[in-house]
C-alpha cells in the first residue's frame, strides 16, 4: 500500500465504526495563538477534547496536514520532516482502551499488513507521587492482541530513556515508561494547572532489525531509543484524569485521541526505515537526480532536506502563509532558503523552483482540492522569494567565509540585513565550514537587532510629524 491507499483506508476503516470524517485544519492554528502551527491531529479539536462538545458526534477521524518547525535541525535523517501527515482517531467520551487498542492493531496488521512480530508497544508505568496507578489494564489488552497473534508478550519496567538505555529491553514486547508516556499539554503531570486534563498513552513502535544499534544513544537498545531501530508509528492517549487542588481525580468524560504518522506507517508497510522512500516524497527526490544529475545514494542529506522544505512551504502557501520576517513568514522563509542553500551543494545553482513545486502538488490534488486550485499563486509565491535569495547567496557565503576567525553578533546582523541569511542558516553555514561562533554572539545579534528597530521606529516618527 502507498501512502494515498493508507490514507483513504484509514478513513473508511473508521467510517466503518461509527466515525465521521472531518477536514483538515489550516496549518496556521484558528483562535490558537500559543503557538505558530498545527503541529498534530488533536491540535485543532483541543476545545472538544476539553469537554465541549463537536458538532460532528462523538466519533471522529481525519487526516491532518502538520508542521513542526523544531525538527527542522532534525531533518535530513531517515525518518524527520518539517511537514507531515497525522491520521488521527478520537472518541468523545464514548469508546475507551478496551476499544481502541484491539481496533488501531486491526488496522495496522489487518489493512495495512504490518508484520505483528515487529511491532512493540509502550506504557505508563504510573505516578506514585501523584497517586496515578501504572497502566496495567493496556497492558493486558495487548498482551491477548499479542498472544492471538502467536507472540510472546514479555514486559519490562524501564522508567526513563536513560535507564532503557543502560538496561534495553531485555527482549520485551511491552515496555512500561514513566513522563514518556503520560499526556498533558504541560508535558508532565509536575507542571498541569489545576482543571487541566491529562492521561497515559500507548505509543506503537515497527522494528526494523537491518538498523544496527548506535551506542551513542546508550549501551542498549529499547523502543524509545534514537538511534532509527525502533521507529514510533502510532500513539493512542487516553485522557482520563483532571488536576485537582489536591491532586488528580477521574473525569467524567473520558477522551482517546490517537494520532499515527501516514510517512511512517507507509514506509513500515514497504519494508522500508527511510520514510523519503514512499510516493509523497519520492516523485520530489527523483526530479531533483534528473535536474542535478546526482543520486540520493551520494547527496542524501541535501535531497531529504529540499523535498521536505519544499513540501511544507508549499502547503504554508496554500494555507495563505507568504515569506517575511515574523511569525510564521519567517519560518516560511527559512525553509525556502534552507532548501536553496542545500540545492547550492547539489550543483544546481540556477532557479529550480518552478520544476520542483508542480512535482509536490500533483502529489495532493485529489486528496486537498485547495493545493491544486491555488497551485499557480503559491508556485509564484514560491518562485519570487527563491529568486530573491539567490542573488545574495554567493556573496553572502563569500562574505560568511571570510569570517575565519570567528563570526560574532556584529558579523551575523551583517549576514542577516545585507545578505538575507537567517540567523539559524548562517550559524548552521558557519558549522559546515568549521568557523567558529563566538561566546555571546546571541546576545550581539540581538543587541544589532534592537538598535535596527529603534532607528526604524525613529524613521516612522519623523515621516508621521
Amino acid at each position: 500500500m502507498n501512502a494515498d491507499d493508507i490514507r483513504q483506508s484509514y478513513l473508511d476503516f473508521m467510517v466503518e465504526r461509527g466515525h465521521v470524517v472531518i477536514p483538515r485544519a489550516p496549518l496556521i492554528p484558528r483562535d490558537d495563538p500559543t503557538t505558530l502551527f498545527t503541529g498534530s491531529g488533536m491540535q485543532p479539536l483541543l476545545p472538544y477534547l476539553l469537554g465541549a462538545d463537536h458538532p460532528a458526534g462523538h466519533r471522529l477521524t481525519d487526516s491532518q496536514t502538520c508542521l513542526r518547525a523544531q525538527d527542522i535541525d532534525e531533518v535530513g535523517d531517515n525518518r524527520h520532516t518539517t511537514f507531515f501527515e497525522m491520521l488521527g482517531n478520537w472518541s468523545l467520551g464514548d469508546y475507551f482502551k478496551a476499544e481502541q487498542l484491539p481496533q488501531i492493531w486491526e488496522f495496522l496488521t489487518v489493512r495495512v499488513g504490518l508484520d505483528p512480530k515487529r511491532l512493540y508497544v509502550t506504557c505508563f508505568s504510573g505516578d506514585p507521587a501523584h497517586g496515578i496507578p501504572k497502566d496495567t489494564e493496556s497492558a493486558k489488552i495487548w498482551t491477548r492482541l499479542f498472544t492471538e497473534a502467536g507472540i510472546s508478550a514479555e514486559q519490562v519496567d524501564l522508567d526513563t530513556e536513560e535507564h532503557g538505555g543502560e538496561v534495553g529491553s531485555q527482549g520485551a514486547r511491552i515496555s512500561f515508561y514513566g513522563k514518556k508516556n503520560w499526556w498533558c499539554r504541560g508535558g508532565s503531570a509536575d507542571n498541569m494547572p489545576v482543571g487541566e486534563p491529562g492521561g497515559p498513552d500507548s505509543e506503537m513502535f515497527y522494528l526494523y532489525p537491518q538498523i544496527e544499534h548506535d551506542v551513542a544513544y546508550g549501551a542498549h537498545c529499547h523502543p524509545n531509543c534514537d538511534c532509527g531501530r525502533y521507529i514510533e508509528i502510532g500513539n493512542s492517549v487516553f485522557m482520563e484524569y483532571g488536576r485537582t487542588e489536591t491532586g488528580f481525580d477521574p473525569l467524567p468524560r473520558r477522551n482517546v485521541d490517537f494520532g499515527g504518522g501516514l510517512a511512517r506507517i507507509a514506509a513500515a508497510s514497504i519494508d522500508t526505515p527511510d520514510v523519503f522512500r514512499i510516493n509523497l516524497l519520492w516523485p520530489i527526490v527523483a526530479k531533483l537526480e534528473e535536474l542535478s544529475g546526482r543520486s540520493y545514494d551520494t547527496d542524501t542529506v541535501a535531497m531529504r532536506v529540499i523535498a521536505d522544505h519544499l513540501r511544507g512551504a508549499t502547503f504554508l502557501a496554500v494555507d495563505g502563509v507568504r515569506p517575511s520576517n515574523k511569525e510564521q513568514g519567517y519560518v516560511m522563509r527559512r525553509l525556502i532558503r534552507r532548501a536553496v542553500r542545500y540545492a547550492f551543494d547539489l550543483g544546481l545553482q540556477q532557479n529550480f523552483f518552478a520544476q520542483i513545486v508542480p512535482t509536490v502538488s500533483g502529489m495532493y490534488t485529489e486528496d486537498y482540492p485547495e493545493v491544486a486550485q491555488r497551485a499557480e499563486a503559491v508556485v509564484g509565491v514560491l518562485v519570487k522569494e527563491e529568486k530573491a535569495f539567490r542573488r545574495t547567496l554567493n556573496k553572502g557565503i563569500r562574505q560568511l567565509r571570510g569570517y575565519r576567525d570567528g563570526v560574532g553578533g556584529d558579523e551575523l546582523f551583517v549576514l542577516y540585513d545585507t545578505f538575507g541569511f537567517p540567523v539559524e542558516l548562517s550559524t548552521e553555514e558557519a558549522r559546515r565550514q568549521g568557523i567558529p561562533l563566538n561566546d555571546g554572539w546571541q546576545a550581539g545579534f540581538e543587541d544589532k537587532m534592537a538598535e535596527q528597530r529603534a532607528r526604524s521606529q525613529a524613521a516612522t516618527r519623523m515621516k508621521v510629524g
